[in-house]
């Protein structure tokens, strides 16, 4: 059963106000762009996804499944934002309900922006996600979460050269105080209008043999199912078994309902 959950944020505080940011609540049927947030579990990603909304959000079940889903809105430069908060996962790989229902919404539900929510002072630990999201989707942001605590470790991060090896825009933040929530906003706008174009970084270590695999059965998967943006990624899926993959390309859950 569905629950709703509302708060009324402080209008003039400064999160509220940044980057011309107006909270839309639950009401995001209409949204021009539909924007997920990904990341491990105790990255903030929860405190980022209230900063954007304002506490205002929507909490149930995904369909057919017992994870809980939180949802809720904003608008910036007169679009409409619906953004949903993926359950917090180390992988994509489909070894748990919370990484299908992760991987599955990326990938087949096609979000206009993916929000990657890394915790700064534990950065290694939380680039193989990352990385695993940018092998599904073209369009992302790395959110450089909790950069007070890293600060606090004498953890420094060149933020120009990550973002630059990623091949997506890195926001540094610390979402708990407003720090990067205005920029973070205006990016993920940028993106989803495509006035910032992604290039991410790909796995390069496939032997030739498994590269050559992958890319006759990308081609395949191309032609069967145009428009496809991510046929690589479900490529290798299909090659390691990944019935789930399997599955979802037999009954045709491109477009999973959002």
């Amino acid at each position: 059963m569905n629950t709703t959950t509302t708060v009324n944020a402080c209008e003039t505080c400064a999160i509220y106000n940044a980057a011309q940011l107006k909270k839309l609540g639950i009401n995001v049927d209409n949204a021009d762009f539909v924007v997920a947030l990904a990341g491990n579990p105790n990255t903030g990603k929860s405190t980022v996804f209230n900063a954007l909304t304002g506490l205002r959000q929507h909490t149930g079940n995904w369909p057919g499944k017992t994870v809980t889903r939180a949802e809720g809105g904003f608008s910036y430069q007169s679009k409409n934002f619906r953004l949903i908060d993926l359950p917090g996962t180390y992988s994509l790989l489909s070894t748990s309900q919370d990484e299908q229902v992760a991987r599955d919404f990326i990938l087949f539900g096609q979000p206009d922006v993916t929000i990657i929510v890394v915790d700064a002072s534990r950065l290694e630990r939380n680039l193989n996600m990352a990385l695993q999201v940018l092998e599904i989707t073209d369009k992302a942001v790395l959110c450089l979460n909790l950069m007070d605590e890293a600060r606090r470790h004498g953890i420094e991060i060149d933020v120009r050269s990550l973002s630059k090896k990623l091949g997506i825009p890195v926001i540094a933040a610390s979402a708990r105080n407003g720090d990067g929530i205005s920029e973070l906003i205006q990016t993920t706008y940028e993106v989803a209008t495509g006035q910032i174009h992604c290039k991410p970084h790909k796995i390069n270590s496939l032997s030739a043999d498994i590269q050559s695999a992958v890319d006759t059965l990308s081609r395949k998967i191309q032609k069967e199912y145009p428009g496809l943006p991510n046929t690589r990624w479900i490529a290798m899926r299909l090659l390691d078994g990944d019935e789930n993959v399997l599955n979802a390309l037999k009954n045709n859950e491109f477009q999973l309902t959002t």
